[in-house]
């Protein structure tokens, strides 16, 4: 299954257009060390959240948005190799000096894909998610989000991922863990639906919540009050 790099970060909104183009610049040296697919989206419809949420995940300031992008790759190997490649570059190392953001508090991470459905249509529009699941509970987590992304496609979704948190290191300001509260023994799962609008992912949700199928049985395999998600417009697909 696809691997993935995921990301969060916190972009001053006055530098949406710089960011674009440093992300326009990099895709194709991203390309040449490996990379399926790049994406970026720019935050959209990013709630608050009472214990979490993207803004806290990358301590967002009142005059940023929040990204969420990925890298895919075929394989884990894949992926290493095209860090050891980027960590080298000279060409990086410069775009580096030059980044729109504070990528101090930029939250990074390697995901083994755990579900992966596809639909018809062109991405359009995405919800992302984080969170948090004990690791005895993967099984269970993998049952319960193969079942609703297949909802999902029915509604009308292009492509459905959750990815389990494979390489995702510590950071001295934030990260991932610290993102969704995680506790000992939990892992992250980093997810994305990707609709083909925004209009066909809010018809969706509409229905889902009515869907009798959709309410909770039972105990839930993981904590959603500290699940993180939001949606997110489209800024570069390469």
């Amino acid at each position: 299954m696809t691997y993935l790099e995921g990301f969060v970060a916190a972009v001053p909104t006055a530098n949406k257009d710089a960011y674009r183009k440093h992300a326009e610049d990099a895709a194709p040296l991203f390309r040449e060390f490996g990379a399926a697919r790049m994406v970026e989206t720019w935050g959209d419809d990013v709630p608050k959240g009472e214990v979490t949420d993207f803004y806290g995940a990358v301590q967002a300031k009142d005059d940023e948005t929040v990204v969420f992008s990925w890298f895919e790759y075929p394989d884990k190997a894949t992926r290493d190799a095209a860090n050891e490649k980027m960590m080298s570059d000279e060409r990086m190392e410069a775009m580096g000096e030059t980044m729109p953001f504070d990528g101090k508090r930029m939250i990074f991470g390697g995901f083994d894909a755990i579900v992966d459905e596809r639909g018809q249509g062109t991405p359009g529009y995405t919800d992302g998610y984080l969170v948090p699941v004990p690791a005895d509970k993967k099984e269970a987590y993998r049952e319960l989000a193969q079942n609703v992304a297949g909802k999902f496609i029915e509604r009308g979704a292009v492509r459905v991922v959750e990815a389990w948190g494979d390489d995702v290191p510590d950071g001295k300001i934030t990260d991932y863990r610290r993102a969704v509260k995680a506790q000992d023994g939990e892992g992250v799962i980093f997810s994305y639906v990707e609709w083909p609008d925004k209009p066909t992912r809010d018809k969706a949700w509409d229905a889902m919540m009515s869907d009798p199928d959709m309410q909770p049985q039972g105990e839930m395999p993981f904590d959603g009050k500290r699940m993180i998600w939001g949606g997110f417009r489209p800024m570069i697909d390469a």
